[in-house]
């Protein structure tokens, strides 16, 4: 692994199963499109800063949990390559950024080149 695609957002609480569901699907489909690695992580221990923090990055609401999650490439060339195969996926065309069960507007992501690895 040599790139990551990093992600963070705030889902509600009321809608983790749901959440969940499109998690792992959308985990399959980036994996059989050759991802080398799908991760999904909930906040366990993760307390509002003084300047910054991943509540106050998604501007987290009460019955909010803060969800961080990464997917691993074997480069930025191939990242571009598996995104833009996922994206053609009829799973990926009908998402609907308004029918997500957290507010897409406070999420917030980047494609990272890996420095340490051990």
């Amino acid at each position: 692994m040599n790139y990551v695609d990093g992600f963070v957002l705030a889902v509600p609480k009321k809608n983790l199963a749901a959440y969940r569901r499109i998690a792992r699907k959308a985990g399959k489909v980036w994996m059989a499109k050759g991802a080398l690695s799908y991760t999904e992580c909930m906040a366990d221990d993760v307390k509002p800063g003084k300047l910054t923090s991943f509540p106050q990055s998604v501007k987290l609401k009460p019955g909010e949990v803060v969800v961080f999650s990464w997917i691993a490439y074997k480069s930025r060339k191939h990242r571009d390559k598996v995104n833009a195969a996922v994206m053609k996926d009829p799973w990926a065309a009908k998402m609907n950024p308004k029918t997500m069960p957290f507010d897409a507007k406070r999420m917030f992501w980047g494609g990272f080149k890996v420095m340490i690895k051990q």
